[in-house]
């Protein structure tokens, strides 16, 4: 127990125990042994200082963060009343679930009936138990001496769910240097800055476009890879969970990517090979893949009834080895993306690296989207309350639709939401690719782009493809951007509109990770300041029809991504810093 941070004091009956917790300085964590208790330290671990839950407990030990000391003390004294204060610790004629038999194992009970959540951690081979005779006392030791402890702990480490790429040739070793890194002090956020760090300097590698230069890019983006994989088992294995943790963890690895695209972009810019359009074309398929994912995952991971013959079919083939890990590979997760990206970094060019990330995500988005489409056809969900919000929060409607939302009736239909969006999408879109660069019709365009933004948003998002409207909304920004920038002709406006669309994809991946966190969304002044999707979409489509001449238009693209940038980067940062967000660690999406 010391090892593990606490100051072990001894109570001689349940009644003590009370004593000495209430006694314990407030803001700390208090747990409750009993004495008997025999197991692997690592089960205590596991238990005891996992800092995500308010309690947990494994048999014969129980634990409580700040937040529930109360719920604790008072689960205590109810339990001392019920079996009197001098009441042995183990009464096995009362309970007949033996994990419920010992004071922590009661409390744990009381603690559960006041509405308390109490984890109990999977301890697989793990031995936990409170023997109550010498057989028992014998058995659990030789139990205890049958399992390797540190084995466990390393197996622990790694992710349940990975892809192939990391599965089978990073987390055989990362999960040893996450150890070394644990028994010198090291911290997962100090690994996670250590991992942009060298992501940052394979992009200036890559920057150079020279050969050289590639080749060192691609070995250090796989180091970087490996630092990545490295942060996430070092907080497993150390469980040094936090919501700074999870915010550099959620954040860093666009940032790290974005940085690798502009760098090899670049590069091929000082080779004589222009590929801004490609690289800034690989981000937003990027950006769209992920928020059809997240849209998916809020809509669907609370609905009632959630079940269809695709999801059944999908888990009998999750039942065949072979299949589970072409389907992950399938998907070209970040593994295997990063390596792909590293490999052909060094030994072909820039170009081909953005024509290789193109075709595999596209061929990706189209086979999770089409699996997602069939699953929403076919099952009989009810969306609940809180997916409906989650769905506008991820829609990052501004004033402009909000004030449409307001006036305008809803639209019924099932499937009328996703399909305005679309629609508006497709207006959006056509307009930017279609009409001469600087018509006053693009500007027409995005007024009417507004109007259905706010007609798809008017009803709660509670459809079975309303989870599409964010995605739609995410789509008609990003390649309206892209489309106009590449269309104007004018120096550097598409390095400028890369830069604009990252500050914006910032902003998206931010509210994704705050919704996860069960904090909500961003607060809505700060949509309201960088206008919401539809208002940043027709502030472009007005530049580009104002600025027509000289460098205007890039330099208002770079205005505006500055701002967006500053204000979303400066709430976010005082947020995960300053909030009291629960701590986690994201175990990340596949792609």
């Amino acid at each position: 127990m010391r090892s593990l941070g606490f100051d072990v004091q001894s109570a001689v009956d349940a009644g003590d125990a009370a004593a000495l917790l209430a006694a314990a300085p407030a803001g700390r964590r208090v747990a409750l042994v009993d004495p008997r208790f025999v197991g692997h330290r690592h089960a205590l671990r596991l238990a005891l200082t996992d800092p995500r839950f308010a309690a947990a407990t494994v048999p014969g030990a129980l634990t409580a963060r700040p937040e529930a000391r109360g719920a604790l003390l008072r689960a205590l004294h109810r339990t001392t009343a019920a079996v009197g204060a001098g009441a042995p610790v183990v009464d096995p004629d009362t309970d007949p679930a033996p994990e419920d038999r010992t004071v922590p194992g009661r409390i744990a009970v009381a603690l559960e009936a006041e509405g308390v959540a109490v984890q109990r951690p999977a301890l697989g081979s793990l031995v936990a138990a409170v023997p109550t005779g010498p057989e028992q006392e014998a058995a659990a030791a030789a139990r205890l001496a049958s399992v390797d402890d540190e084995a466990v702990r390393l197996r622990g480490a790694v992710k349940a769910h990975d892809g192939f790429f990391t599965t089978f040739a990073i987390s055989p070793y990362s999960r040893y240097i996450a150890r070394w890194c644990a028994r010198r002090g090291l911290t997962p956020n100090q690994v996670t800055t250590a991992s942009l760090i060298t992501a940052l300097i394979a992009a200036g590698s890559a920057a150079t476009g020279t050969r050289g230069g590639y080749i060192a890019a691609g070995i250090l983006l796989l180091v970087s890879f490996v630092l990545d994989c490295t942060d996430g088992q070092l907080a497993r294995y150390s469980l040094q969970y936090s919501t700074m943790g999870a915010w550099l963890d959620a954040t860093f690895d666009r940032a790290k990517e974005y940085a690798y695209y502009a760098g090899l972009a670049i590069g091929a810019v000082r080779g004589g090979d222009d590929v801004w359009v490609l690289a800034l074309g690989a981000m937003v398929l990027q950006a769209c893949r992920h928020v059809v994912d997240f849209s998916f995952n809020e809509a669907n991971h609370d609905a009632v009834a959630n079940t269809s013959p695709t999801a059944a079919l999908s888990d009998k083939l999750d039942s065949v080895g072979w299949t589970v890990w072409a389907r992950r590979m399938i998907v070209l997760p970040i593994g295997e993306r990063w390596a792909m990206i590293a490999v052909l970094t060094a030994f072909t060019t820039p170009r081909i690296v953005f024509y290789a990330l193109l075709v595999g995500c596209a061929l990706a988005a189209c086979y999770t989207t089409a699996g997602r489409l069939l699953r929403s056809l076919t099952r009989r969900a009810s969306r609940t309350d809180r997916a409906a919000q989650a769905l506008a929060d991820l829609a990052d409607s501004g004033p402009l639709a909000q004030g449409v939302a307001a006036l305008a009736p809803g639209l019924r239909g099932a499937f009328t939401a996703p399909a305005v969006a679309l629609l508006g999408a497709l207006v959006m879109i056509g307009a930017a690719l279609l009409l001469p660069y600087g018509s006053p019709l693009t500007v027409a365009a995005a007024a009417v782009y507004v109007v259905l933004s706010g007609l798809a948003v008017a009803r709660p998002l509670k459809g079975a493809l309303d989870w599409l409207v964010p995605p739609f909304f995410r789509a008609a920004e990003y390649v309206t951007i892209l489309v106009l920038a590449a269309r104007s002709d004018v120096p550097h406006a598409v390095p400028a509109a890369f830069g604009l669309v990252s500050a914006v994809a910032y902003h998206h991946y931010d509210t994704v990770y705050r919704i996860r966190g069960g904090t909500g969304a961003p607060p809505q002044w700060l949509v309201r300041t960088i206008g919401g999707h539809e208002g940043r979409t027709a502030l472009v489509a007005v530049l580009a029809a104002v600025l027509t001449h000289a460098s205007g238009f890039t330099t208002a693209l770079t205005a505006l991504a500055v701002a967006v940038a500053l204000v979303v980067l400066v709430e976010s940062i005082r947020f995960w810093v300053s909030s009291s967000a629960p701590a986690v660690h994201d175990e990340g999406e596949l792609a």
